[in-house]
C-alpha cells in the first residue's frame, strides 16, 4: 500500500462516522475500526523490507523551487510510532464503542478521532519539515476537537483553549527552527538534512534553531515548565485521555527529538537543555501525581513524569539511552494505555474518580483490578513487567552520566523520580482497590462487558510477554534505535535486552527506588497533608494571568488601532506603504532613464484633465450621493477611454461594462438611503488625510512614471505569454488566453469569490429584513413620493426591443473572447445589464415572474462548470485547469476551433451573470418588504381590462 494511501485513510475515513451513525451505534465503531485496521494492515506490509534496513519512499513535486514537495518515506522509528498510533488507535475504538453513553455523538466523536489519527500518522511519515509542519499544526487542532468534545462542560471547554495556546504556541516557534534548519542544511527533506550533521552544528544559527525547535518539541510533550496543559486535558473522555498519553500527541515531541537526534545531539546545547528538562519534568511531575487524588489526574502526571523519563534519555546522547528510549516509548504506550481504561472503566462503573471515595474494588471487579495490577506494576518498574527492563536501562545511564562536573546529581534525582513513581503507582492499586469495601460508592462498582476490558486486556499480555521474554522483541527495539541514531552511533554488540544483568548500580538504585516507594506510600496520610498545606505555585492560575494580561494588552491595542473608523485603517496602511516605498527608494539603485519621453497629444491632456476634475470633484462633493455617483462614472468612462487609447481593447470592454452595472446597482441602493452622507470627520483629519492621499497619489505616478521610462533588465512575463499564447493556448487573444489558460486558477478563485459576495449580500439582505430595520424602512417609504409614472412606455418597449440584441452581442462577445476582445467575464456583464434593464423598466414583480432558474443556482452552476473543465485535465495526464484546443473541419463549414477553454469561459459568465443579478433581487427584496407596491402588469396596463 503506497505511504500516500496510508496517511489518508484516516482523512478520508472521517467522513465515514458522521454517515453510518446513522446505521447504529456498532456499525459507525465497525466502519471506523476497519479504516484504521486497513491503514494498518497496509503499514505491517511494508514491515519486513523495513526491518531489513530498507526505507519506504513516496514522493510527489508540489512546489520544488520553494522546497515545498509532498514527501514521505517509512524507517524503523517511523514505523513503530506509527504502528502505535494505529494500532492502539484500533483498541481506543473498541474501547470507546462501549465507554461512550447514547447520549454522546458517536459519530462526532470517531470523526474527530480519525481525523486526529490521520495527523499523527502525517507527522511521523513527512519527510519534509514543511508537510510535518502542517500535519504538526493539524494535531493540535483535531486534539482541541477532542479534548473539548464534551462541550456542555467547562472544564472540557477550558482544556481545549489550553491545550491549543500551549501546544500552538509551541508550533509557532517550531516553525520558525524548521525554516532554519531548512536553510542550514539547503533542504527542506528531513532525509538530506539527516545527511547535514556537521554543517548544522557548525552553524552559528544552530542555537536559534535548536531552542525553537526544542520549544515546539517540549510544549507538545508537556515538558517543564509546558506540564501543566496535560493533566487539564483529562477532561476529555478516558479513550482521548488515553489515546493522548499513549500513542499519540505527547508522544509527537519525542518522535520529533528522536528524528532530529542524529543532527541535533551531541553537544553541550543538547545535552544541558534536553536531559535537564527531561530530569526536572521527570521529579517534578512525579512528586505532583503522588497527591493526586483523582484517577485520570495521577495518571496524567505520571504520563508527564515518563515523558521526562524518555526526554532525559535522548538528552544523554549516549548510543545505549537512545536504545533505552525506544524501549520505553512501547513500554509506556502498552501500560499507560491499559491504566487509562482501567481509570474509565473505574469512572464508567462507579461513577467517580476521587480515589478517596473507593478502594476495595479488587472482589467487585477482579478483572479490572488484575489488569489494572499488572500495568501499574510495569509502571512502578517491578521485575517481569515490561516497565523494569526500561526504567533499569534509564538507572543504568543515569548512574554513568555527570552534569558539570558533579557524578551524583543525575543518579539521584533519576532515583527520587523512580521512587516516586513506583509510590504513585503502588497508591493506584491500594488505594483503590485494596481495603476494605465501602457501602458509599456513588454506584455498585462491577466489571464491565468484554468490550470494554479486552482492549486493555490485550495490552496487559504485551505488558508480561514483554518483561519475561524480552528477546522476541530485542531486533525490533535495536533496529529503531539504530534508526534514531542514523550513521552517529551503533547497538554495543555485547548489549541484550534482559531481565537480569549482575549487580549493577542500577539494580540497586532500583531496589531503593522500590522499597522508598512502599515507605511513601506508607506514610502517604502526613505527607499528604503537609502537601497540602505547604504554600506552592498553581500553573493553572499563572497561566490564567498571562492570557488575562496578553488579552487585555491585546483590547488595549486593538482599541486604540481598530475603532472601527474605515479612514484610520486606510491611514495606516497608506503611511506604511509610503515609508516602506520611500526606504526602498533610497536604499535601492534606480538607474537612468533608457526612454524619451513622447510629447503629450490634445486627446490625451482633454482625457486627463477631465479624470483630475471628476476625481477632484469626487472628493471636494462625496456627500452629495448622487453627484458622487455621477463623478465615479465619469472616471471609469475616463479610465476605460484611455485603456482603449493605450491599445488594450479588453480591459476597455470590462471597464465600462463593470461601470454600467455597478452604477446601475449603486443606483438602486441609493433609493434606500438619504440623498446626503453625515459629517463624520473633522477638518484635521481630512487635511491629514487628503495629504496622505496626495503624496500617495504622486508616490505611485512617480512610480509608474520610472517603470515606463526605463527597460527591464530581465525578461518578462508578459513575453512568454505573446510567445505562447496560440502555440499554447490556442488563441491569439492574450489576456483570454491568460484568464482561460495560464492564469485559470486565479480566475477560478475569483469568480468563487465573486459568488460569496453575492450570496452574502443575499443573507446580509435577509437578515436585515428580519429584523428592525424593516419597520425603518415602512416608516421612511411613507414620507416618500413616489413618481407617477413608475414604468415610462418608452423605456419598457426600448429594453423589450433590446433584450435579443443584447442576448445576440454577449453570444457574440463570448464565441469571439479567445481570439479577440471579449471573453466570458465581458458577455456575462453585458447579458446582466440587458436583464438588469429589464427589472427596470417593467418592475421587479414582472421581471421575477419570468425568471426561470434561482441565481443562486447559476452561480452554483457556473462554478461547478469551470471546476468540472479543470477536473478534465486530470484524465489527460494534465495538471488542474489545463486547457485543450483542435481544429476541425465539417463540410461545407470552414475550419474552425474548438478549445476547452470555453467550457471554462462558460462557467466564468454563468457566475458573473447570477453574482450580478442575484445583487439585483436583493435589491428587489429590500424594495417590495418596504412596502412598495410593484404593478404585475408591464406599462401599468391591465391587457384584460376593455377600454371603451
Amino acid at each position: 500500500m503506497s505511504l500516500f494511501l496510508i496517511v489518508a485513510l484516516p482523512f478520508l475515513g472521517a467522513l465515514l462516522p458522521g454517515i453510518m451513525i446513522q446505521a447504529g451505534r456498532r456499525t459507525c465503531a465497525m466502519a471506523t475500526g476497519s479504516v484504521t485496521l486497513l491503514a494498518l494492515i497496509g503499514l505491517l506490509a511494508h514491515a519486513p523490507a523495513v526491518l531489513r534496513g530498507e526505507v519506504i519512499q513516496a514522493r510527489v513535486e508540489w512546489l520544488p523551487a520553494l522546497g515545498m514537495n509532498a514527501n514521505f518515506f517509512l524507517d524503523p522509528l517511523g514505523m513503530l510510532f506509527a504502528f502505535l498510533i494505529l494500532g492502539i488507535g484500533l483498541l481506543i475504538i473498541i474501547y470507546a464503542r462501549y465507554y461512550l453513553s447514547r447520549e454522546d455523538s458517536m459519530g462526532e466523536f470517531f470523526t474527530y478521532l480519525l481525523l486526529f489519527q490521520g495527523a499523527m500518522v502525517g507527522i511521523v511519515l513527512s519527510d519534509n519539515i514543511l508537510l510535518l509542519l502542517v500535519f504538526w499544526e493539524l494535531t493540535s487542532l483535531s486534539s482541541f476537537l477532542l479534548i473539548g468534545y464534551w462541550k456542555h462542560t467547562a472544564e472540557g471547554r477550558q482544556g481545549a483553549r489550553m491545550a491549543l495556546a500551549v501546544t500552538g504556541m509551541g508550533g509557532l516557534a517550531m516553525i520558525g527552527g524548521m525554516l532554519i534548519l531548512g536553510d542550514i542544511a539547503g533542504s527542506y527533506n528531513i532525509s538530506d538534512i539527516l545527511q547535514a550533521r556537521d554543517a548544522i552544528q557548525a552553524s552559528p544559527l544552530y542555537v536559534p534553531a535548536l531552542l525553537l525547535i526544542l520549544l515546539g518539541a517540549f510544549t507538545k510533550s508537556a515538558q517543564f515548565p509546558f506540564h501543566f496543559w496535560l493533566p487539564h486535558a483529562m477532561a476529555a473522555p478516558t479513550p482521548v485521555s488515553a489515546y493522548l498519553h499513549s500513542a499519540t500527541m505527547v508522544k509527537a515531541g519525542l518522535f520529533l527529538m528522536a528524528r532530529l537526534w542524529p543532527v541535533l545531539s551531541g553537544t553541550d546545547w543538547w545535552f544541558y537543555i534536553v536531559a535537564t528538562t527531561g530530569l526536572l519534568t521527570m521529579v517534578i511531575a512525579a512528586v505532583i501525581a503522588l497527591f493526586k487524588d483523582d484517577l485520570k489526574a495521577l495518571l496524567a502526571f505520571s504520563t508527564v513524569s515518563h515523558l521526562g523519563l524518555i526526554t532525559m534519555l535522548l538528552g544523554f546522547g549516549t548510543e545505549l539511552a537512545a536504545v533505552a528510549a525506544v524501549f520505553h516509548v512501547i513500554n509506556h504506550a502498552t501500560f499507560k494505555a491499559a491504566l487509562f481504561m482501567t481509570a474509565g472503566i473505574i469512572d464508567h462503573e462507579a461513577h467517580t474518580r476521587d480515589i478517596k471515595r473507593l478502594g476495595g474494588l479488587r472482589k467487585l471487579m477482579p478483572i479490572t483490578f488484575v489488569v489494572a495490577s499488572i500495568a501499574a506494576l510495569s509502571m512502578a518498574g517491578i521485575p517481569f513487567f515490561n516497565g523494569f527492563l526500561s526504567k533499569e536501562m534509564m538507572l543504568e545511564e543515569a548512574s554513568h552520566t555527570t552534569w558539570i562536573d558533579n557524578p551524583w546529581l543525575v543518579p539521584v534525582l533519576a532515583t527520587i523520580g523512580a521512587m516516586f513513581s513506583a509510590a504513585y503507582a503502588f497508591r493506584y492499586i491500594f488505594h483503590v482497590f485494596g481495603g476494605p469495601e465501602r457501602d458509599d460508592y456513588p454506584s455498585k462498582p462491577h466489571d464491565p462487558n468484554f468490550g470494554m476490558w479486552a482492549p486493555a486486556g490485550f495490552l496487559v499480555i504485551l505488558v508480561l510477554v514483554i518483561g519475561i521474554l524480552p528477546a522476541p522483541i530485542e531486533p525490533i527495539v535495536f533496529t529503531v534505535a539504530e534508526a534514531v541514531m542514523g550513521a552517529h552511533g551503533d547497538v554495543p554488540e555485547y548489549y541484550h535486552l534482559a531481565i537480569w544483568h549482575g549487580l549493577t548500580p542500577a539494580l540497586y538504585m532500583s531496589i531503593i527506588a522500590v522499597v522508598g516507594g512502599a515507605i511513601l506510600l506508607a506514610l502517604h496520610r502526613p505527607l499528604d497533608r503537609a502537601w497540602l498545606a505547604a504554600p506552592r505555585p498553581e500553573a493553572k492560575a499563572m497561566f490564567d494571568a498571562v492570557v488575562a494580561a496578553a488579552a487585555r494588552a491585546a483590547g488595549g491595542i486593538t482599541g486604540r488601532l481598530h475603532d472601527g473608523t474605515m479612514t484610520r485603517y486606510a491611514a495606516i496602511f497608506a503611511v506604511t506603504t509610503l515609508a516602506l516605498g520611500t526606504l526602498a527608494y533610497w536604499t535601492g539603485s534606480v538607474g537612468p532613464a533608457t526612454r524619451e519621453m513622447h510629447a503629450p497629444a490634445i486627446v490625451p491632456l482633454v482625457g486627463w484633465a477631465s479624470l483630475l476634475l471628476a476625481a477632484g470633484g469626487l472628493v471636494m462633493f462625496h456627500r452629495r450621493r448622487l453627484l458622487a455617483l455621477v463623478l465615479m462614472a465619469i472616471v471609469g468612462l475616463v479610465v476605460s477611454v484611455g485603456f482603449n487609447y493605450l491599445s488594450a481593447p479588453d480591459l476597455a470592454l470590462t471597464q465600462i461594462s463593470v461601470e454600467v452595472v455597478t452604477i446601475i446597482l449603486l443606483l438602486l441602493a441609493l433609493n434606500f438611503l438619504p440623498k446626503e452622507t453625515p459629517v463624520e470627520s473633522s477638518s484635521a483629519r481630512r487635511t491629514r488625510d487628503g495629504f496622505i492621499a496626495i503624496v500617495g497619489g504622486l508616490g505611485a505616478g512617480a512610480l509608474s512614471l520610472a517603470l515606463m521610462m526605463r527597460d527591464f533588465a530581465f525578461p518578462t512575463i508578459s513575453d512568454y505569454h505573446l510567445a505562447n499564447s496560440y502555440k499554447g493556448g490556442g488563441g491569439t487573444n492574450v489576456v483570454n488566453v491568460i484568464l482561460v489558460d495560464f492564469r485559470g486558477f486565479d480566475t477560478f478563485g475569483e469568480i468563487i469569490v465573486l459568488g460569496i459576495a453575492a450570496l452574502v449580500i443575499y443573507a446580509a439582505t435577509e437578515a436585515l429584513l428580519s429584523g428592525p430595520v424593516r419597520a425603518r424602512l415602512l416608516a421612511w417609504k411613507s414620507d416618500q413620493t413616489d413618481a407617477g409614472d413608475a414604468h415610462p412606455l418608452m423605456m419598457v418597449v426600448a429594453t423589450r426591443l433590446m433584450m435579443p440584441v443584447v442576448l445576440m452581442v454577449g453570444v457574440y462577445i463570448f464565441l469571439r473572447g479567445h481570439n479577440e476582445p471579449g471573453g466570458g467575464f465581458i458577455a456575462g456583464l453585458v447579458v446582466a445589464i440587458g436583464i438588469i434593464m429589464q427589472y427596470m423598466a417593467s418592475g421587479f414583480a414582472w421581471a421575477d415572474a419570468r425568471q426561470r432558474y434561482p441565481y443562486h443556482g447559476i452561480i452554483g452552476a457556473g462554478v461547478l462548470i469551470a471546476g468540472l473543465t479543470g477536473i478534465g485535465a486530470w484524465f489527460a495526464g494534465e495538471p488542474f485547469l489545463t486547457s485543450a484546443f483542435g481544429y476541425f473541419r465539417i463540410p461545407p463549414m470552414q475550419e474552425f476551433e474548438l478549445a476547452t477553454a470555453m467550457a471554462f469561459d462558460l462557467g466564468v459568465f454563468l457566475a458573473v451573470v447570477g453574482a450580478v443579478l442575484l445583487s439585483l433581487e436583493s435589491f428587489a427584496r429590500i424594495a417590495r418588504k418596504s412596502g412598495e407596491t410593484v404593478p404585475e402588469y408591464a406599462m401599468d396596463i391591465d391587457p384584460s381590462r376593455e377600454e371603451a
